[in-house]
């Protein structure tokens, strides 16, 4: 009779309500089984999830089930990362608030993730636009600011005039808006900010400690904390040119052995120097407000023409009084990086030698390649930024950089400039404080309250949380909560006079830094999680296996990190440090992008097809050409999007799965295609006709692997692969584990062909295999293998079973294979049983075809036999 197809419409909705009726994904805290703590990012509700969704949550459920298949108990919860700013917009172009459309937005795409069959704890879910879960957070920042771990000041913030807003360093990429792509300007402000920098050198020196992080997401995070090692080091003024009151300027420098090499210095515009000398110089100060009002962020000051203006003020240098250096207030020096002042060095800094070039200042290379001759060695375009031996520097010159950076440092160290060191050892960080404060509505309140008499004063912790208002209009530009009639007016809670309540709410990288341990007892009133469980030794942090993208290499990664030791430092966290143990960043999926007459189309309005070996494509609805463009991202843009809803609809959710995991390795993108998709399904399918053909004539077989005769073979298959399988499932690389199912696959249906027509020997060793493959396909395609497992007579749900346990005898080679040499010279090999003895090894060798031809029928004088290694003929 032939096998039904496998209907996933079917076997898909029935199997979910089986584990939601067991509630066999619902994690007890005080289960006594090892812990295993498994979570991908949490999605922004932004109304559905994409393909990307479906490839990371798939990596995620694959790693939970089989963790839960070993025996652990498994913490594998979902939330939703709901403030920010699409949100805002959209209340404000649809009229509608905030919340109602984040929420619809949450239902939306919470069914859409239920459909993909993933073994989630919903019973933790948590959104971070909650007053629930917020309310932890102001609690957690008034203790930061109780601890010294937050603080109020003026600053120079970066500003961005789409979203009007301020941005953290972080959140500047190219000069631009991380969300909007403006460009972003500068502008003095007085915001909150996280001292992450007080934290600086224990997260550069703890990424060592990150060994199941990848190796250029710790490079990332390395270079953006940026360590640095130089001096401080003060230059006299020339006294007829100083300003009143001016007689140094100190400078950071990184490369004191360069110091012979300096050509001028150059300061800020909001140097105080500089703003002394813009006193009496009306030109100076047009320039400075020039500068101010262009002036963005470090980034995109980098690129920047560069531009200067000669204060008229000189410095001497340090070690040649005589020889005195213009200074120049400049657009690329900003007064957040070391001391707002550098000696420029245009030989070896590309920067200084562009803004020497433009203003014809002195270019004296003081570094030279090894090999090459001192006075020939010039630099006119390119600065040399290479190691090599010092020149032009009088004291220093024949030594290295390294050992002319040591040199001027112990002469300038104990050398003094009116009565104190001329130069110390200092250690730089690029890093900056974390900048939180948001001018928008829809964000976490900071709780703080404005007085006239009190000033900045903290929310009392019984007032908490501070809710936003409701009753908000879009209709105007800036922050909502400024415009609010009510809200902002509150009396102060120290000495009861009208005051503010502060209206910024706090950036939305906030939420998500701490989110992760939110989830290990969401539950809990009083805390933001539960220190029982949080205690470095049975407790659910750190997380075992993180999974999201590599864009969050900066942003979200580092806050987390630091909000995880702040949380320590105030009491919220015990001996938990780095909250990610391991770290996984998989790739992006891509699409092909079409474009016809109009512009872009999507996939499903496009037909391939082959016309004489070539592919074509044309518009479905009018039949009229269409360009195939290239591989790219999918992006609602260019409209190369899948929804997951219709590959969901037409194939079922454990195609999906499968094609997501089997296509490429995960940490590379994978090019999602209709042919892929369409083989994945195949593969659904001769899983389940493999089955289904199997199962009446093994369903009450006892499952047992064959020792030995014509069926040991399947035996020793199905154990190696399940070893293969388990490892390859642990280092995350699933898409091995893939290809091992499908060579499992084509072992087991010569096997069930036979039992199929009649055969009955090797049912128990079939059914063993049957067995693991469907347990083993079970975390990546979890509802065909219910159906499999049902259709196998198994006991109970296949995603209550254990991970089976491989036999190491069946793993163990019979067979060995031995290079053989003639006279020393590899010729061939041989393969032969592992227990054959010497005489044996050495008669198979002389039989072998190359051996015979090359001793030409004459006796070798020895066969050197290395057991379990090589064989070599010595003729």
């Amino acid at each position: 009779m032939a096998t039904e197809r496998y209907n996933p419409r079917a076997a898909e909705p029935k199997w979910q309500k089986a584990w939601d009726a067991k509630k066999l994904f619902e994690t007890r805290n005080d289960d006594p089984r090892p812990k295993y703590y498994v979570l991908e990012m949490f999605p922004y509700p932004s109304g559905r999830i994409h393909m990307g969704h479906v490839r990371n949550y798939t990596m995620g459920d694959v790693v939970a089930r089989y963790h839960r298949a070993k025996g652990q108990n498994v913490l594998h919860p979902m939330g939703w990362d709901a403030f920010g700013l699409p949100a805002e917009n959209a209340a404000r172009d649809n009229k509608v608030n905030p919340r109602d459309w984040t929420y619809a937005n949450i239902e939306t795409m919470k069914g859409q993730l239920k459909t993909m069959g993933l073994s989630l704890d919903w019973s933790r879910e948590i959104a971070t636009c909650n007053p629930s879960y917020y309310r932890h957070q102001q609690k957690m920042f008034l203790d930061f600011w109780k601890a010294g771990l937050a603080e109020r000041k003026s600053a120079k913030v970066n500003w961005d005039p789409v979203d009007m807003t301020v941005l953290a360093n972080e959140q500047v990429i190219d000069g631009k808006g991380w969300r909007s792509g403006a460009p972003v300007e500068q502008r003095d402000l007085t915001q909150w900010f996280l001292k992450i920098t007080s934290m600086a050198q224990d997260l550069l020196d703890s990424l060592a400690t990150l060994d199941r992080w990848p190796e250029k997401v710790r490079i990332m995070q390395e270079n953006w904390i940026g360590r640095s090692e130089g001096l401080l080091l003060r230059w006299p003024l020339v006294p007829a040119t100083a300003p009143a009151g001016e007689s140094e300027l100190e400078v950071f420098t990184t490369r004191p052995d360069t110091i012979f090499g300096a050509s001028f210095m150059a300061i800020a515009a909001d140097h105080p120097l500089a703003k002394k000398a813009a006193e009496g110089n009306p030109e100076l100060a047009a320039f400075i407000e020039d500068v101010r009002h262009r002036g963005t962020s470090a980034a995109e000051l980098e690129t920047a023409e560069k531009r200067g203006f000669d204060t008229g003020i000189r410095v001497a240098h340090p070690f040649d009084p005589e020889w005195t250096l213009p200074v120049y207030v400049a657009n690329f020096v900003l007064m957040e990086y070391g001391t707002g002042a550098i000696f420029g060095c245009p030989a070896h800094d590309q920067r200084d030698l562009d803004f020497a070039n433009k203003y014809g200042l002195p270019v004296i290379p003081v570094v030279k390649p090894e090999g090459v001759d001192a006075p020939a060695f010039q630099v006119t375009e390119e600065a040399f930024v290479e190691d090599g031996l010092m020149i032009n520097s009088r004291f220093l010159d024949g030594m290295t950089p390294k050992a002319a950076f040591e040199d001027v440092a112990t002469r300038l160290s104990g050398a003094t400039l009116g009565g104190r060191p001329q130069a110390t050892r200092k250690v730089q960080f690029r890093l900056r404080d974390w900048l939180i404060s948001r001018q928008r509505y829809w964000g976490c309140p900071i709780p703080v309250i404005h007085c006239d008499a009190c000033g900045a004063v903290p929310v009392p912790e019984a007032d908490l949380p501070v809710l936003l208002p409701d009753d908000v209009t879009f209709d105007r530009p800036g922050n909502p909560l400024d415009h609010h009639p009510t809200w902002k007016h509150v009396a102060c809670p120290k000495c009861g006079k009208d005051a503010r309540r502060d209206t910024d709410t706090m950036d939305t990288f906030v939420d998500s830094s701490w989110y992760f341990a939110r989830f290990t007892d969401p539950w809990n009133e009083s805390e933001p999680t539960t220190l029982a469980y949080v205690d470095g030794r049975n407790g659910w942090l750190p997380v075992n296996q993180y999974i999201g993208g590599i864009e969050h290499a900066i942003l979200h990664l580092l806050y987390s990190r630091f909000f995880a030791r702040a949380m320590k430092a105030t009491g919220h966290l015990n001996e938990v440090k780095e909250p990610f143990q391991g770290l996984f960043t998989q790739g992006m999926v891509v699409h092909e992008t079409y474009r016809g007459p109009n512009g872009w189309v999507t996939p499903a309005e496009v037909a391939i097809e082959e016309v004489d070996g070539k592919r074509r494509a044309t518009l479905i609805k009018d039949g009229s050409r269409i360009e195939i463009g290239s591989i790219e991202k999918m992006s609602k843009s260019k409209k190369n999007v899948v929804d997951p809803d219709d590959i969901i609809a037409s194939y079922g959710a454990d195609t999906a799965r499968w094609f997501m995991l089997s296509d490429s390795p995960p940490e590379r993108d994978v090019i999602w295609t209709e042919a892929g998709v369409e083989g994945a399904h195949r593969f659904v399918q001769r899983v389940w006709r493999l089955v289904s053909e199997a199962a009446p004539h093994v369903r009450d077989v006892r499952p047992e692997p064959a020792r030995d005769g014509a069926h040991a073979a399947i035996s020793r298959g199905a154990h190696k692969i399940l070893k293969s399988v388990g490892e390859d499932i642990e280092t995350l690389h699933f898409n091995r584990a893939v290809a091992r199912l499908y060579e499992l696959t084509n072992l087991l249906s010569p096997q069930v062909a036979e039992i199929a027509g009649g055969e009955s020997g090797g049912k128990a060793a079939v059914r063993q295999a049957l067995d693991f493959l469907v347990v083993m396909i079970a975390p990546m395609m979890p509802h065909l293998a219910e159906e499999c497992w049902a259709a196998l007579g198994g006991q109970g749900l296949v995603a209550e079973q254990p991970w089976p346990t491989f036999d190491p005898a069946q793993i163990v080679e019979n067979e060995i294979t031995y290079p053989v040499q003639l006279n020393g010279k590899k010729r061939g090999d041989l393969t032969i049983a592992r227990d054959a003895d010497q005489a044996a090894i050495e008669q198979a060798v002389l039989a072998l075809d190359f051996v015979q031809k090359a001793l030409e029928g004459k006796t070798p004088r020895k066969v050197i036999v290395v057991p379990q290694r090589i064989v070599n003929v010595v003729a």
